[in-house]
């Protein structure tokens, strides 16, 4: 008659087997790899390039002009007629000590300087102008 083994008999298997969470792992890696350059929110400007330093922080509010004259308070669209008096309100709100303004090269002046006029009318500290850095060539 075959002998049976005790519980005492047997071994404890201290092996924890983790393939199905290297599995796991590394799709959400490959995931968040892929869906991270799309998290970059923002407004598509092509700014002019200057001899300019980084923007120090992202503490500031950013206000964007795109190419067609469409005014971005952060990435939310906002009118002209809506700009002007919603603005003030959020600089109180955020409690911004400096605004940047970002506008595509493409608009034109007189738009910057409206959009820039109604900045300074909040009684902005400071407004910075947001440039791309010249490449070394030219």
């Amino acid at each position: 008659m075959p002998r049976r083994r005790n519980r005492s008999e047997l071994g404890y298997s201290a092996e924890i087997n983790v393939t199905s969470l290297v599995d796991v792992v590394l799709t959400l890696l490959v995931i968040f790899m892929i869906t991270a350059p799309m998290m970059q929110g923002g407004v598509e400007v092509k700014v002019p390039r200057a001899r300019t330093e980084s923007v120090p922080s992202a503490e500031g509010l950013i206000v964007s002009v795109d190419r067609s004259g469409q005014i971005y308070v952060g990435s939310a669209r906002v009118a002209w007629e809506q700009f002007e008096t919603l603005f003030p309100q959020l600089v109180k709100e955020k409690g911004a000590s400096s605004v940047y303004l970002r506008a595509d090269e493409g608009v034109p002046y007189g738009s910057v300087i409206r959009v820039l006029g109604a900045m300074k009318a909040a009684d902005v500290a400071s407004v910075g102008l947001i440039a791309e850095p010249e490449q070394d060539g030219g």
